[in-house]
């Protein structure tokens, strides 16, 4: 191929130059690195990209590879062509019009193009080389005569008078086209280890490149999840703070109604004693001493709790009694001393009244609202910082397999272990101590004593099932081995499209029907925590149960219809 066809053949569809730095698209077109970046931001947020030459279109943005053999071919041409116009040699007899010289002679030193080299002499003396412009550079400095041999001891090339007469003489000798194939030889040696270290470091550019767009591409999908993590966390503060200020305000009313009860009752109280006192310095006021022992002679003077109210109608009817003696006119001491002896019984207080009072003011006034503000808010950030640590927990899963021998005889054991399905035909398990006898369920044959994991099972979208932890001394007969129904395991269950978290049989139903079919469950064994996540997008929390863990603690399915997988599982994240 002629050079100026290979030069169009090596030109950007863009910018219409030689290639810099070529990259090729999925249709195979090449392209500058830079040319092709522009026009692909150009059509970004248009709905997809395409070719400029074929308009080819692609959905995502097309990966850029390097093409090295086109960069180097482009690099060779831009450089053969540079040095070509550099060093370019005219015919020194041309004069009229510049014609490109084909050889040099060096005793003429001259340049000669073809027309001029036919008729040039052709004797020995006349020595021709490829054309050049400086002709001193290819004679001896000191004999100036034209260089022939290159004294390999020295170094250098020399003359033939330097060989004979001159400081050479005795040196190894080599011609030059020998000396030139031998340093040829070399060059080449040199060559092919740049050329290795340069395709090493293409490739290193390549790696890093190709490194650099998956960072990029992690980040935008980092950038999308922790924008919707955070809107997530941002509704659950919203809704934690609601919470801890309903509370707040819910306690502050119910410690002021009890204080406003309690003030009513010490009011009343008060008004008791206001009377007794009345009624006390009415006896001590009275002349007759007869009249005073026998007021002091009625009875039990110290009164109960139960008996204020008696006493509050006894006194009304005394002081009724009181009232009509004054309307009749008799104002007789003695008369008023025996109207006053029924009520001398309620005179003296309890020490049982005064001690609850005390108890029930004191607890009043340093019960401090009675809401743990510091715990409620302690254990909403930490389900929050769970979910957090959850949800960015998303490397690929190890193997978790099922334990056959706890299997119910109505289980089938998947070959992988990983799958469990009901069957209406016995499977004819062999008796094992470990094996479930009332409920339909399953153990995991890994247990975890530490750490923090998670596992996933997808339920399939059945009406019916149960997963969860348990630990491994959970009964396997009877109806207290259900998942859940015990104090040694932890379940979410489904029946029927509606969800319960159970522990210890204590049902707590779930608000919001889980949308995917996949469940995870997340344990951190130190910090005592089981957490259930409905994976949907983004990850949504469902429920953390709080406890101290007193022994290891395996997976646990219940399969009443249908088959549940373990997807996977996550070891010590």
């Amino acid at each position: 191929m002629a050079s100026g066809d290979l030069r169009a053949e090596l030109k950007c569809s863009v910018c219409w130059n030689i290639y810099t730095d070529p990259v090729m698209l999925k249709c195979g077109h090449n392209f500058c690195r830079v040319c092709i970046d522009c026009v692909l931001d150009t059509q970004e947020g248009s709905g997809g990209y395409s070719c400029p030459v074929c308009r080819e279109k692609f959905q995502d943005r097309s990966a850029l590879h390097r093409n090295i053999t086109l960069h180097n071919i482009a690099e060779n041409l831009v450089s053969d062509h540079s040095d070509e116009e550099e060093s370019r040699v005219f015919c020194t007899h041309c004069v009229d019009s510049p014609v490109p010289a084909v050889r040099s002679c060096l005793l003429c030193e001259v340049s000669l193009c073809d027309k001029h080299l036919k008729v040039h002499k052709k004797s020995p003396e006349h020595i021709l080389c490829d054309p050049t412009l400086s002709m001193e550079s290819r004679k001896c400095s000191v004999h100036k005569k034209i260089l022939e041999y290159y004294c390999t001891e020295d170094e250098t090339c020399i003359c033939i008078s330097c060989c004979m007469i001159g400081g050479h003489k005795g040196h190894e000798m080599e011609s030059l086209d020998e000396a030139s194939e031998k340093k040829k030889e070399t060059l080449r040696n040199i060559l092919q280890r740049h050329l290795t270290k340069r395709e090493e470091t293409e490739e290193r550019v390549q790696s890093l490149q190709e490194q650099r767009r998956k960072v990029e591409e992690k980040a935008a999908g980092d950038t999308e999840r922790v924008t919707a993590l955070f809107i997530d966390l941002r509704k659950r503060l919203e809704d934690l703070e609601k919470r801890v200020l309903r509370d707040i305000t819910g306690q502050v009313v119910w410690v002021s109604s009890s204080i406003l009860d309690f003030i009513r009752d010490l009011e009343i109280k008060k008004e008791e004693l206001s009377r007794k006192m009345r009624h006390i310095e009415k006896l001590c006021n009275m002349t007759d001493p007869l009249t005073v022992l026998q007021e002091s002679d009625t009875g039990d003077l110290c009164d109960t709790e139960d008996g204020d109210n008696e006493d509050r109608d006894e006194l009304f009817e005394i002081e009724e009694e009181d009232n009509e003696e004054s309307d009749r006119g008799d104002s007789s001491d003695t008369e008023d001393e025996d109207n006053a002896e029924s009520d001398t019984g309620d005179l003296c207080d309890t020490e049982d009244g005064d001690n609850e009072d005390r108890e029930r003011h004191e607890e009043l006034l340093h019960d401090g609202g009675g809401l743990d503000v510091a715990g409620v808010l302690h254990t909403g950030l930490s389900d929050i910082i769970t979910e957090v640590n959850v949800y960015f927990y998303i490397q690929g899963a190890a193997d978790i397999l099922l334990d056959v021998n706890t299997a119910h005889k109505d289980l089938y054991t998947s070959d992988d272990r990983k799958t469990v399905s009901r069957s209406d035909i016995d499977q004819n398990h062999p008796e094992t101590p470990e094996r479930f006898r009332f409920w339909p369920q399953v153990l995991s044959s890994q247990s975890f004593s530490s750490g923090r994991h998670y596992w996933e099972v997808d339920v399939g979208g059945l009406d019916k099932w149960r997963v969860g932890m348990c630990y491994p001394s959970m009964d396997r007969g009877g109806g207290q081995s259900l998942i859940g129904c015990n104090s040694k395991s932890w379940g979410l269950y489904r029946n029927d499209n509606q969800y319960w978290v159970i522990h210890n049989s204590n049902w707590i139903p779930l608000p919001a029907n889980i949308s995917s079919y996949t469940v995870r469950i997340y344990l951190d064994y130190e910090a005592g925590r089981i957490s259930f996540y409905d994976l949907c997008d983004p990850i949504r929390h469902l429920y953390t149960f709080t406890t101290t863990f007193t022994e290891p603690l395996h997976a646990v399915l219940g399969v009443w219809e249908g088959c549940i997988k373990i997807c996977g599982w996550n070891q010590e994240l």
